[in-house]
């Protein structure tokens, strides 16, 4: 079974201790609630440190639960009642329905309630308000301890006691401490109470907790204007930085404001750009005002470079110390290895040095307003992208609809790096060369506007042009997710219609692999609709037979599995069995693996049957690729609050890339000899086009 924490649980290193027990520098002792399986040791642990004896419970399905008497006295421990797929109400891993459940009952996630960010003053910060410490020793460590209390009698929980139970129960602990530290919790675990507090810490993720860097004393006297600002404000006042021209070095934490220009962040002999990203089109409110930094270099008609998104409420520590960060920004020797931390607070930047041999420096960049090098960067792009398709951005005729798929598919049937199959078709398999810069975009589900930010981008349309970058599409790109949308299909045809035109325009640059919503299958569906089946009347019924059975021919031509020396790529996942080459090459005639490809999804808790990562190198090795090559999918979200999961599943460079979040689009890009994930804000650039036609 895969271990969802396993390597990505680093040690807290600045620890106090409080009663005995060593906790991070950053907490205090009245945030703290303790969680764990059964048997973990949370209530040794409360009376330890001198909490509240009782245990508490917590629904996490219920609204408001961050509101719950059970959590009024703290320290504490609490049992959390969680939902399970097919079960009406929340249940505890110990009560009866959930431990004579012949198989593991799946987490229903959705059902999760999750506080919402302060974004007003008198607002309470929910989710800053606790600390959760997830107590999770070994299986085997809470089995041995759960047998010798057994004798006792005392405790229930241990009726019927095995091994298995034990595992499950730890397993489902893992999962929930993943789930409400990526929801923006605050979370981290302990194995035992002999061993320090660990931080989960994702690699590849940039964000990192506020109060795992806050060194500071909590309350400064009241006797001092700061300590009056700290009563009134709730936190420390931070001085005001006025940008100028010189560089200026920072020896404490220092604020910039949001004032749509931007400056540079000088770390030792590394230069980096900080712009306050604005989207075209959005209102403007505290939860947009997102920054982007980038090295000096930026993009160009000849090459794409990755850049780092800070939203609002993420802080970031930049550093040598972070693989990602130093082969994106081409750190310096000297960056210290956590040189700087940056905090987003509603679209100002605080910047806090945390070394002091090496200098923080921060100056203007230019005086120049932001919007206005906005403008220009893309109004060009988005004009490109209307002339592409040649007319205001709406569903085709059913002409203009046909003629446009017939010619995709003569396409198709002549792409180059297609090797034939037996019957001298275009087979299963893409392969492109290694100098390629891939631009990998996840499942659109329909989200339009998605595909016309990631169009109008860090320069992609020049690159395409001049054959420097290849836009890859892992499937799925029809169907929308959204609850009130998944029966209406206008924008499944409005994204089809424009990857065909983009496949027209560029042909050696653009390529669609099939994923499981290309088709018609009945099986396709989604909260109940059947998707594939209305998928099919709806073209029919507004652009007739004959354009459904070329969609049909487009998508039995498809390729599954895209190829180079640098990456590998499909839409779901790799087959369970050996494969080779010629078997994706001749994927028509071995229906299974192509179900496979589409379908298939990571082996979890609740999903024993899934993929492994001696799936993941089993594929590799049938393709001759070195085991450290990239393998990018999409179809498995795995959690509703990102769009990218490096190395998911502890599998080293497996990556899962989604592009349907209403939020904006994610796409991974390849930079050199690096994958750098890149995330878009939500901009309506339907109308934006439309209104420049």
């Amino acid at each position: 079974m895969t271990d969802p924490l396993k390597k990505i649980l680093e040690p807290i290193k600045e620890l106090q201790n409080i009663r005995g027990i060593d906790l991070p520098i950053g907490l205090e002792f009245l945030q703290l609630v303790v969680t764990g399986p059964p048997g973990a040791g949370k209530s040794y642990y409360i009376e330890q440190i001198g909490g509240w004896p009782n245990e508490g419970y917590l629904d996490l399905t219920q609204r408001n639960w961050w509101k719950n008497q059970s959590l009024v006295f703290r320290p504490r421990e609490v049992h959390l009642g969680l939902p399970f797929v097919g079960i009406e109400e929340a249940l505890t891993v110990f009560d009866k329905e959930w431990l004579q459940s012949p198989i593991p009952p799946e987490i229903d996630y959705p059902r999760i309630k999750i506080p919402q960010a302060k974004n007003y003053f008198f607002q309470t910060d929910w989710r800053n308000r606790y600390i959760f410490e997830f107590l999770i020793p070994s299986p085997s460590t809470i089995y041995e301890q759960r047998l010798a209390r057994q004798s006792e009698g005392y405790f229930p929980v241990d009726d019927n006691l095995n091994f298995e139970m034990v595992r499950q129960q730890v397993a489902v602990y893992k999962e929930v401490a993943l789930y409400l530290h990526r929801a923006g919790l605050n979370v981290y675990v302990r194995k035992s109470l002999d061993k320090p507090p660990m931080i989960i810490a994702e690699r590849g993720v940039a964000s990192v907790p506020r109060w795992t860097l806050d060194k500071n004393p909590r309350r400064p006297s009241l006797r001092t204007l700061a300590g009056w600002k700290w009563l009134v404000l709730s936190h420390y006042p931070i001085r005001w930085i006025t940008l100028g021209s010189e560089p200026q070095t920072l020896e404490s934490a220092g604020r910039i404001a949001h004032d749509g220009k931007s400056f540079e962040l000088l770390l030792g002999d590394t230069r980096l750009r900080f712009q306050p990203e604005i989207p075209i089109g959005s209102k403007k409110d505290s939860g947009r005002k997102n920054w982007i930094i980038n090295t000096h270099q930026g993009c160009s008609h000849r090459t794409i470079n990755g850049f780092l998104r800070i939203r609002v409420g993420e802080t970031i520590v930049i550093g040598r110390n972070h693989k990602e960060f130093c082969q994106l920004f081409q750190l310096a020797e000297n960056v210290a290895e956590k040189h700087v931390s940056v905090t987003n607070r509603k679209g100002d930047l605080i910047l806090t040095p945390l070394v002091s041999l090496q200098p923080t420096q921060v100056q203007r960049l230019d005086d120049l307003d932001y919007r206005e090098q906005l403008a220009r960067g893309r109004h060009k792009a988005l004009l490109e992208i209307g002339r592409i398709y040649g007319q205001t951005l709406h569903p085709l005729s059913p002409d203009k609809a046909l003629a446009t798929l017939k010619a995709v598919n003569a396409l198709l049937n002549e792409e180059p790096w297609r090797p034939k199959n037996i019957q001298g078709k275009p087979g299963g398999l893409l392969e492109i060369p290694a100098d390629v810069t891939p631009v990998i975009v996840g499942d659109l589900h329909a989200q339009v506007n998605n595909l016309l930010k990631i169009l109008s981008e860090n320069c992609l349309l020049d690159c395409m042009r001049l054959k420097n970058a290849t836009l890859i599409i892992l499937g799925d790109a029809v169907h929308s997710e959204m609850i009130h949308e998944t029966a209406k299909f206008d924008s499944s045809m409005l994204i089809m219609d424009l990857i065909f035109h983009l496949k027209l325009v560029f042909p050696g640059n653009v390529f669609y692999i099939r994923g499981n919503h290309d088709s018609f299958d009945p099986e396709i569906s989604k909260n109940g609709v059947l998707q594939g089946v209305l998928w099919r009347e709806a073209l029919l019924n507004q652009r007739g037979e004959a354009y459904v059975k070329e969609l049909q021919t487009f998508y039995d031509t498809l390729p599954y599995v895209i190829r180079s020396d640098s990456f590998l790529a499909c839409h779901a996942g790799p087959p369970r069995a050996k494969i080779s080459r010629e078997d994706l090459i001749n994927i028509a005639g071995n229906p299974n693996l192509a179900i496979e490809l589409v379908t298939t999804r990571m082996q979890r808790p609740n999903h024993l049957a899934g993929y492994t990562k001696g799936d993941v190198k089993r594929l590799r090795k049938g393709l001759d690729l070195p085991q450290k090559t990239r393998f990018i999918v999409g179809h498995t979200p795995m959690d509703p609050f990102g769009s990218f999961w490096l190395h998911a599943g502890s599998i080293k460079n497996h990556h899962i890339i989604y592009s349907a979040h209403t939020e904006g689009p994610s796409i991974i890009i390849r930079t050199g000899d690096t994958f750098n994930p890149i995330s878009f804000p939500a901009e309506p650039l339907i109308g934006t086009i439309n209104d420049l036609m």
